[in-house]
């Protein structure tokens, strides 16, 4: 499909279950049922399928499998497709990863495929300096519209800063993000990061498999320069949906229709508390600030003179003093912050 069509689809939200890879007893490539995967996630009502991903296995590339993967998966989903609901879009999103040369040699097989876009692993690039990983999604998305991709260190992800995000979100050829740190705290820097980009043409896609349904629900509200801008979380791309596949779309159509019932307010603060919470607990630092931070919050409400601790060498991290005047500025009715002012003097007393 067109960029547009693929932009408007995934911004609509979708299924997208990742698949994975069917071996004989010889651990060669099982077509058979292979092709009985691709045609029930077709026939379950999936709206793409992500193929050489994580799930499907990164070994397929040394074993020569990554082509003869992607054909077999895209050949399927369009016969079975033209069988079932032949007008119903299903995206095809490859996956690529290795250094920049391999990763746009994937890309330009993905299309040669029919593929019509990739997710971008920063397994590959540990190493590499977060303006280097941006430099190599540049290259990449001159072939195939890019998904960008927060995977968690414990399965070969590495942490990527705000201003990360921020700098991702400058690449026209983004048009969705899958968020899979299985961190609360990360997660909410890249809807932060996409919020205040001005970008609303890019698709947000849970991958935290430990929080799905919140996900889903949580209406995102993030104080930018703009005014108040609410981000959702659209749709799913997960490993986990590549069982279950049916049931994920019935949960993904009875989560997006209980947001007119939960009550969205009470969702946002919680995102909103998280925030505050990273800010004053300096997740970003794992913890190193936490009881300074608490102290900094006070300080500036004059309820401290300093956020010293006992332990001299226990104080704010680098930035954290920014981060918590920030979060304090975008949430006062989670600091007391107009009940403090108020009442101090008295207290001071």
């Amino acid at each position: 499909m067109s960029t547009d069509a693929l932009r408007a689809h995934l911004r609509a939200g979708q299924v997208i279950p990742a698949h994975p890879l069917a071996l004989t007893a010889s651990r060669t490539l099982d077509e058979r049922h292979q092709r009985a995967l691709t045609r029930y996630y077709v026939e379950a009502g999936a709206g793409g399928i992500a193929v050489g991903v994580h799930t499907t296995q990164f070994a397929i590339r040394e074993h020569g499998l990554y082509a003869p993967v992607l054909a077999l998966a895209a050949e399927t989903m369009h016969d079975w497709r033209g069988r079932v609901d032949p007008a119903r879009p299903v995206a095809l999103v490859a996956g690529v990863s290795g250094p920049t040369p391999q990763a746009v040699r994937e890309a330009e097989t993905a299309r040669s495929l029919g593929y019509d876009a990739v997710l971008v692993s920063p397994g590959a690039l540990r190493d590499a300096t977060e303006e280097a990983i941006v430099a190599h999604h540049r290259a990449i998305g001159e072939v195939l519209p890019l998904v960008g991709f927060y995977l968690q260190p414990a399965v070969g992800g590495r942490v990527l800063s705000y201003r990360y995000w921020c700098a991702l979100a400058e690449l026209p050829e983004l048009t969705a993000v899958k968020l899979a740190p299985f961190d609360r705290y990360r997660t909410l820097d890249v809807v932060r990061a996409l919020a205040t980009s001005g970008r609303d043409d890019v698709a947000l896609y849970t991958g935290n498999d430990d929080a799905i349904v919140a996900d889903l629900v949580t209406p995102f509200r993030v104080p930018t320069e703009r005014g108040v801008i609410e981000r959702r979380i659209v749709g799913g791309l997960l490993g986990q949906w590549a069982v279950g596949t049916r049931a994920a779309v019935g949960l993904h159509a009875e989560a997006r229709a209980a947001r007119s019932m939960v009550p969205a307010s009470l969702l946002a603060r919680g995102a909103a508390l998280t925030d505050l919470n990273g800010a004053l607990f300096d997740a970003r630092h794992d913890f190193a600030g936490c009881i300074a931070g608490i102290h900094e919050l006070l300080r500036g409400q004059g309820l401290l003179a300093g956020c010293w601790c006992l332990d001299p060498h226990e104080g704010l991290s680098p930035g954290q003093a920014e981060e918590i005047a920030r979060v304090s500025a975008a949430y006062p009715d989670l600091t007391d912050a107009d009940f403090v002012r108020a009442r101090r003097d008295d207290w001071l007393r």
